[in-house]
């Protein structure tokens, strides 16, 4: 472990690969050399870090003996990366194109295991007034209130509205009920003059725009 500890305060965290720095987040001590071999296995058995951030906490501590504690060091500092990358998300506050959508709403949404649908209601110029989960559901589905998004873009005084839901399963095509919603939702807006500019729907490393594939226009 000196030889990890020694590299983190020289040259800093970022030089430390995955496995070296599993290693430095399940260390007992700074003379825990288990913990390099421990490292390489967990990273191992995981075979990404992704896959071992959203690993459940029953299944994380029985992998390679790792137990409760280390276990739970390694679940906050997960959920610490996260909540980091969903404040630097808050900084981006001009939705220009889906891209945009994605950079903000998929620390939020990425790794959820069960499905969440919110609203961005912008400007005319594409700043965003405000991020509003406007409901959560299960695994396959969520059910939205198309009453809900409008009164309070109408609140908002937004012209714009960008809708944005998850697919836990990965799968990023959208389904009847996905369709349905973004045009009832559209044609609704209409009548106020408020436009729906996208819908976005974001899956683990992939994303669908009903705009950018001519379904909205």
């Amino acid at each position: 472990m000196k030889n990890l500890t020694d590299k983190l305060v020289s040259r800093g965290a970022e030089s430390l690969t995955d496995e070296e720095l599993i290693a430095m987040i399940v260390a007992e001590s700074s003379s825990d050399d288990s913990a390099v071999t421990l490292g390489k296995e967990l990273f191992t058995a995981a075979g990404a870090m992704t896959n071992l951030a959203e690993c459940d906490f029953a299944r994380l501590r029985m992998m390679s003996g790792l137990g409760k504690m280390r276990a739970m060091r390694l679940k906050a500092a997960a959920e610490f990366g996260r909540r980091v990358a969903v404040a630097k998300a808050s900084s981006y506050d001009v939705v220009l194109s889906d891209s945009d959508v994605v950079r903000i709403m998929e620390p939020q949404l990425g790794a959820l295991q069960h499905e969440e649908c919110w609203a961005l209601y912008l400007a005319s110029s594409g700043r965003v007034l405000e991020r509003m989960r406007i409901s959560q559901g299960g695994v396959q589905a969520t059910v939205v209130d198309c009453k809900l998004i409008l009164k309070r873009a109408l609140e908002l005084l937004a012209v714009q509205i960008v809708l944005v839901h998850n697919h836990p399963s990965g799968n990023t095509q959208p389904s009847q009920q996905d369709m349905a919603l973004t045009e009832r939702v559209s044609e609704a807006a209409k009548l106020f003059d408020i436009r729906l500019l996208d819908h976005v729907i974001i899956a683990k490393g992939a994303h669908f725009s009903f705009r950018g594939q001519g379904i909205l226009k």
